[in-house]
């Protein structure tokens, strides 16, 4: 594997390329990180995963120098999981000149939930995703569904925008107690790493109610919330039953997913279950 700084060098490496996938990472790699690599690895000839932690999707109250950053043990790992080329450029190198041209995302999608609670997150995410698709080139680009909005935002972002990749969503690998796989896992003290795993269990029993009383959507999810209100150390954000190709109210025709992000102690935690 190589490890790429520089977008120049990128762009040469990949000129002759064909079939290229791209996996676009902040670093702090965890199995499913890998698990994006691995999918990535079955359908296309060169992988490229990028590493760089985007400033523009930090708000002022985010912890942007505190983020982990583990390059050396990054590769490592891409390497093991059959990447190609790792990309990790320094911030002046994919913002040269301050970013004043930023992608702003539908405000249908991109202000609820997620955008509602961390404005201006998905346009830092759609801006720096956008140019990384422009340096990269990539005929697909692998996105995890834990980030369920963000994964929905990016594919809206591509037909939008008529670029020529193919948009996949892959599955949410857990832990052996359901726990969705996620660097912030890390900072979960051992108390709450075991309580964490009840919003899975939640969002499940939500799901699997969901299937059976089509239309009680709004009483399963107060419910629902009701139930994680009795753990004191959880703050809800959203708990919420969406159509799953673009988060709007529920409908019975439409395909259905549980979404859920909550505060254990310091720590937000998101996660979903399709229905």
């Amino acid at each position: 594997m190589q490890l790429v700084h520089q977008p120049l060098l990128l762009r040469e490496l990949l000129r002759d390329k064909t079939n290229v996938a791209l996996v676009a990472t902040m670093g702090n790699l965890h199995e499913g990180h890998l698990h994006l690599v691995e999918n990535a690895r079955k359908t296309s000839k060169t992988v490229v995963a990028s590493i760089f932690v985007n400033p523009l999707q930090f708000a002022a109250s985010d912890d942007f120098d505190g983020y982990p950053r583990t390059l050396e043990r990054d590769c490592e790992l891409l390497a093991q999981a059959g990447c190609d080329i790792a990309f990790a450029p320094a911030i002046k190198d994919m913002y040269p000149t301050p970013q004043t041209y930023l992608v702003e995302p539908d405000p249908a999608l991109g202000s609820i939930l997620e955008g509602k609670s961390r404005p201006g997150f998905f346009r830092g995410v759609c801006t720096v995703v956008l140019k990384l698709f422009n340096l990269v080139q990539p005929h697909q680009a692998f996105f995890g569904k834990k980030d369920y909005q963000q994964w929905r935002v990016i594919e809206k972002m591509v037909e939008q925008l008529s670029l020529p990749i193919q948009i996949h969503g892959v599955d949410t690998v857990r832990e052996p107690s359901g726990l969705a796989r996620s660097s912030r896992n890390a900072f979960l003290s051992q108390q709450h790493h075991q309580d964490a795993a009840y919003l899975y269990q939640l969002i499940s029993e939500v799901a699997a109610s969901a299937r059976k009383a089509c239309h009680e959507w709004a009483e399963l999810e107060s419910a629902a919330r009701a139930r994680l209100a009795q753990h004191p150390d959880f703050h809800l954000d959203y708990l919420t039953i969406r159509r799953q190709h673009d988060l709007g109210p529920p409908l019975e025709t439409e395909r259905l997913v549980v979404l859920v992000a909550a505060k254990l102690g310091s720590i937000r935690l998101l996660d979903n279950v399709e229905i």
